[in-house]
């Protein structure tokens, strides 16, 4: 099983605990809005946020992690991450915290303890990268956007 060690930021409430997976069969596991002040953050339409997590982490190298909206959040309220799926490399360790966008019509308040995004631990592989003068003919070739199909 691969191990992410998580490090408390130091006015970080620790109440909260480290990330979870809600449910056994879960890819991702919830990450909570860890506020200093313990207070709440109005997000108003068309905003967006770096929401703190309180949380530091160490990937071992050959992964990632992906950091995900939560659909019930961007169902019920429009909120989602701008930059979606984010990706933490291996070699970050810098605070972690999640870029909410309210792309609803309502202001969205944001608590302290609220899950805010998922997580999602995999496997990265690193490609070698090559100019060439030609490549290969498929039947799609260069159609693209919308170019297969309804």
């Amino acid at each position: 099983m691969t191990i992410i060690r998580f490090e408390w930021l130091p006015d970080a409430d620790r109440s909260l605990g480290l990330p979870a997976y809600a449910t056994p069969g879960a890819a991702g596991a919830d990450l909570c809005a860890n506020f200093p002040d313990r207070g709440v953050r109005m997000l108003e339409p068309g905003a967006r946020a770096l929401i703190p997590t309180g949380l530091r982490l160490a990937i071992p190298e050959g992964y990632e992690v992906q950091v995900r909206p939560r659909s019930g959040l961007a169902l019920n309220y429009g909120i989602t991450l701008p930059n979606a799926p984010g990706t933490i490399d291996s070699d970050y360790r810098g605070p972690l915290g999640v870029i909410l966008l309210n792309a609803g019509s309502e202001s969205v308040e944001i608590g302290h303890g609220d899950r805010i995004a998922q997580m999602v631990v995999a496997p990265v592989v690193q490609a070698r990268f090559e100019a060439v003068e030609g490549l290969d003919d498929t039947t799609r070739g260069g159609g693209g956007f919308g170019s297969t199909g309804r």
